[in-house]
């Protein structure tokens, strides 16, 4: 297997320009009315959502269809029920659009995202940024990493019945049962490095092109629900209604490995908002979904790995593949409709 890591091409030009650009936007905020600090926008603020699964709300029916099917972009996904959140507190978005797309990685913010199974291929979600577009929001970079692939990785089951989730294990020769080694010893360990380092790029890339294409925008980078809790004991039994563990046959002894790839996600977003040109803001939701993760019974927010979704395909359910359930998506929105708030309030 190979450790090599495909390196992002970066764009010098494209940073400086974002840089100016921020540096331009702060000194037109400088020398608006005086008074304006902290008050609400007076009129509806032209917003891009853009993302993966994880924005689309993969799992939650009815989705998106037409040119867009194979997204399974929920109509009501989190930029649809956070933007009504904002309506109700007198904050209006003009959404320009909602790009957000199952099987994305960050890359495909300026690259083409070619649909599995079917070899669509969707234009660059940075083409739906605008001049004028004065907040982008979104969720990208699990994908990048490979989340799908760990998972793979450590479950005999989605190795043979998840051929509807993309990706192959990162090393097939290598059983499920010992997958928590794998990933922190010799090419597992080295593997995940590589695609953790790739994430860090590409999000800064990611976040310097909105910059560039939309100089006005205010940043917002949302983080992703945590998935396997503190307590993992939690994880040996069913949630109300169910006959498979959340985690399906993931090994318990992984499913710390597991969080701990999750939080290092997390903290690398967090860095990437955190470092960029011109500041970005990071939504943690990893730090706020504790109480809700696959494991927590009746209050989950996250599907079970191999729990039927509402989304059907002909007679077949597909699997949540842990995505965010009604309760998850709502969360989502509710910590990103605050953040919008705080941005926009400044």
């Amino acid at each position: 297997m190979s450790s090599a890591v495909r390196k992002t091409t970066k764009s010098p030009a494209v940073r400086r320009l974002a840089a100016a650009a921020a540096a331009l936007g702060s000194s037109l905020a400088l020398a608006g009315p005086a008074g304006s600090a902290g008050a609400a926008p007076a009129g509806p603020v032209p917003t891009v959502f853009f993302g993966d699964s994880y924005t689309a709300n993969f799992g939650i029916a009815p989705f998106q269809e037409g040119d867009r099917t194979f997204c399974f972009q929920a109509k009501e996904n989190y930029p649809t029920v956070a933007t009504r959140r904002l309506a109700d507190k007198g904050i209006t978005l003009d959404v320009q659009s909602d790009v957000s797309c199952g099987g994305a990685l960050a890359h495909h913010f300026w690259q083409e995202q070619e649909l599995p199974f079917i070899g669509q291929k969707l234009p660059p979600q940075q083409d739906a940024l605008k001049q004028d577009t004065q907040l982008a929001v979104g969720s990208m970079g699990g994908n990048t990493l490979g989340f799908n692939r760990i998972l793979k990785q450590c479950s005999d089951k989605l190795r043979t019945e998840g051929a509807l989730l993309p990706g192959e294990p990162v090393d097939a020769d290598e059983p499920a049962a010992k997958c928590g080694e794998f990933f922190e010893t010799g090419d597992g360990k080295k593997w995940l490095d590589n695609q953790f380092e790739q994430v860090s790029g590409d999000l800064e890339e990611l976040l310097d092109r909105i910059g560039y294409f939309a100089p006005d925008a205010k940043r917002v980078l949302v983080g992703y629900p945590r998935l396997v809790p503190e307590d993992t004991t939690k994880c040996l039994t069913e949630a109300p209604g169910q006959t498979q563990l959340p985690f399906a046959d993931i090994p318990k002894d992984a499913l710390p490995v597991l969080d701990q790839i999750q939080k290092r996600l997390n903290d690398v977003m967090k860095k990437a908002a955190a470092d960029a040109e011109g500041g970005a803001d990071f939504v943690d939701l990893y730090a706020r979904t504790g109480s809700n993760t696959a494991c927590d019974g009746a209050d989950r927010g996250i599907g079970g790995l191999l729990e039927d979704s509402q989304v059907e395909l002909g007679d077949y359910k597909l699997p949540w593949y842990a995505h965010p359930n009604g309760k998850g998506r709502d969360i989502q929105a509710e910590q990103v409709a605050d953040k919008v708030e705080e941005v926009l309030n400044r």
